[in-house]
């Protein structure tokens, strides 16, 4: 990898602009590709101007004056043989307005648009017209820049770059050729400098071969970096567990419902992978009130049975201190010991737990970020199970996984599900096993939108529902006042519901409530004492209250659709007809009322993310797992989902038959931007 510092041409300032960009090598930059196109290639006359559209005009400048009304401006008018057209500039200095004085052939470009004296441009970009000045053969690239790096600077740096680097094929032409791609150099040169023929629209959609070319390149990449990953696991040892003979039984014989077909095949899937000599890296996917925990819970027990300890890690104490009470209902009557560890215990039960954990006592453990910290010492460590993966950064999954020699097996769950195509590449290292229904009995929630100005019926509602020996949710986005974005709150709700509804015991529980107040509310929640529970996003994931069969969300419009779809999960737990009303503000941006849609239309999770997908993007929806992996640059997992499709066949062949080819490939996409870094 060549570095630019390396090379005379740069400069020592160009040098230290492009590393702001994260470009310190050839290939970074040959791979800095431009955010859009202008079309210089030819000279529109001034009668030929259509509204809206970008043109490149060259004529005289007739008449240039600073305007005070209606605000300081800048105008001027410059004529060619058709017409006249203005210019006007909202920001200035004096060598604009000496530039732009009577008489100066210029040539300038810009979008037309309707002025006070007919067409005009505002803040065109301007060129003096010398004898000699020719028009462009090419689009003119626009790139992505920082201060202190103009437009010209990077492209004579990308022009450099284009003669110096090293632009052969990294592997065999096979590879393109039954994809109808057109080479490395090709492709790079026909999106640093395109033809002016080509299809500006195009371009700009990234629909273009040569742009699919790089799309396919980064793809595959990405599969090669994963793949590579997933086999180095597989040289790696770990403690390999006999299938359960007695405590997966038992625990299956005590418990009041049947596995469904869906759980019954995960389970199979986990199993066989426990007894395998090499660590499972498994993704456990199922929809909200799938039955995940249970699957869970059969892996621990195959774990304790063979001898080993388990650790159960998840991202909230709420959600922790669940996972823990139904640990000891479903494994008390087994005898199997349980310790449970959290950030905020008091040293004397934090300290038993530690020694029980130690000493190998506690044969399964239950907690949060406190189960990775240097004081926890496990015994003898087999399997770690980490709830709501995505919360978790990939170090702190790390930290979990060296607690144990050899390495123990990983299996992570969520809740919010993962379209195929995110799977498919950011996922592409992991197993991943789907719970694809929902246990019997299990009725989908009714989906109201309500605008906010109708919630005196929403009150009412509540009381009615309440009233009659059911519970209800009241979600908030804020905890308290922010002076950005002037929402409720759920201090403020909670005041302003116990006012509205005094005949109804209110509770309030937020992220920012001592771990003990927290546990009481919620338990007094569960226990039915609390009817109606105002509350943050932190009840968002696996809090269980089967008679709760009503929710409201406030500013629905602010929260993202996988966000919505696991608060709605909340209710529809039980035998009742549930609802979640979606409280929003009137003035809906596009992108809400396109939110709201999507979660009043559909109760399929995997639906609701592929839609997220597409509304957010990948990064929202992969949280902290991103951490040191670099996302797509030039790739959409939308538009280019048959080259995914393509990427995830070539790869495992070309790892097997071209080794070498495949460090030059992943050497020229991965290395400038950080190699994955994988747990």
């Amino acid at each position: 990898m060549t570095a630019l510092s390396n090379i005379k041409v740069f400069s020592k300032p160009l040098v230290a602009n492009l590393a702001k960009l994260g470009i310190g090598d050839l290939q970074s930059l040959l791979l800095h590709l431009p955010l859009r196109y202008i079309d210089e290639t030819h000279i529109t006359p001034i009668r030929d101007l259509r509204m809206g559209e970008s043109a490149q005009v060259e004529g005289e400048i007739v008449h240039t004056e600073v305007s005070y009304k209606p605000r300081k401006a800048l105008i001027s008018r410059i004529e060619d043989a058709s017409g006249q057209l203005t210019l006007r500039f909202l920001h200035f200095y004096p060598s604009q307005i000496a530039a732009l004085k009577a008489g100066a052939q210029l040539r300038v470009y810009g979008e037309v648009r309707h002025g006070f004296f007919g067409y005009e441009m505002v803040h065109p970009t301007c060129k003096a017209v010398g004898a000699t000045t020719e028009v462009a053969e090419t689009l003119t690239p626009v790139y992505p820049t920082v201060a202190g790096l103009t437009q010209p600077s990077i492209r004579k740096a990308i022009r450099m770059a284009l003669t110096q680097a090293n632009l052969a094929e990294t592997l065999p032409a096979d590879v393109y050729a039954n994809l109808k791609l057109p080479s490395f150099v090709e492709s790079l040169q026909a999106l640093h400098h395109p033809p002016p023929e080509v299809s500006l629209h195009a371009l700009e959609q990234k629909t273009t071969p040569h742009w699919r070319r790089l799309a396919f390149d980064e793809l595959l990449a990405q599969q090669l970096s994963m793949r590579k990953h997933y086999a180095r696991r597989r040289s790696v040892s770990a403690p390999q567990f006999k299938p359960s003979r007695q405590l997966v039984s038992a625990l299956l014989k005590n418990l009041p419902f049947a596995l469904t077909a869906s759980q019954q095949k995960v389970a199979l899937e986990i199993e066989q992978d426990l007894t395998q000599p090499h660590p499972m890296q498994r993704l456990l996917q199922g929809d909200v009130g799938s039955g995940k925990t249970i699957v869970a819970c059969m892996a621990a027990l195959q774990s304790i049975e063979n001898g080993w300890q388990v650790a159960l890690m998840a991202p909230t104490e709420i959600l922790a201190e669940q996972h823990y009470r139904k640990m000891i209902m479903w494994l008390a009557p087994l005898n199997i010991e349980i310790a449970w560890l959290t950030g905020s215990q008091g040293k004397k039960d934090r300290d038993a737990a530690l020694a029980a954990i130690a000493s190998g006592c506690a044969q399964l453990v239950v907690g949060t970020h406190a189960l990775f910290q240097d004081a926890v010492q496990f015994k003898k460590l087999g399997l770690a199970i980490i709830d709501e993966q995505h919360r978790f950064g990939v170090h702190q999954r790390l930290a979990l996984r060296q607690k144990g020699q050899p390495e123990p097996h990983q299996l992570m769950m969520s809740a919010t599900p993962i379209p195929r195509t995110l799977s498919m590449s950011y996922y592409a290292d992991l197993d991943v096993s789907v719970i694809d229904e929902l246990p019997p009995g299990r009725t989908p929630v009714v989906t109201k939108l309500v605008s906010d100005v109708r919630r005196e019926e929403i009150l009412q509602r509540v009381r009615d529902a309440c009233l009659q020996g059911n519970q209800a949710y009241w979600v908030c986005p804020l905890i308290e006042e922010s002076e950005t974005l002037q929402l409720a709150t759920a201090n403020d709700t909670y005041t302003l519901l116990r006012q509205e509804l005094p005949e109804l015991t209110v509770g309030l529980v937020h992220g920012r409530m001592k771990p003990a107040e927290k546990q009481s509310v919620m338990a007094a929640f569960s226990a039915g004492e609390v009817q109606l529970l105002v509350a943050t996003t932190v009840i968002e994931v696996g809090v269980d209250v089967p008679n709760a069969s009503l929710m409201v969300i406030e500013h629905a419009e602010r929260m993202g659709l996988s966000q919505l779809h696991q608060l709605r999960g909340r209710v529809g737990r039980g035998a009742s007809k549930s609802t979640c009303i979606l409280l929003y503000q009137n003035k809906l941006s596009e992108t809400a009322r396109a939110r709201l849609k999507v979660i009043y239309e559909s109760n399929d999770g995997f639906a609701i993310a592929q839609a997220d997908l597409h509304i957010r993007g990948p990064g929202e929806l992969l949280g902290v797992r991103q951490s040191g992996v670099p996302m797509l640059k030039i790739a959409d997992l939308e538009r280019d989902a048959d080259l995914l499709e393509s990427a995830k066949l070539t790869a495992d062949k070309l790892l097997q038959a071209y080794p070498l080819e495949v460090e030059q490939h992943l050497s020229r996409w991965m290395m400038s931007a950080g190699e994955y870094v994988k747990v």
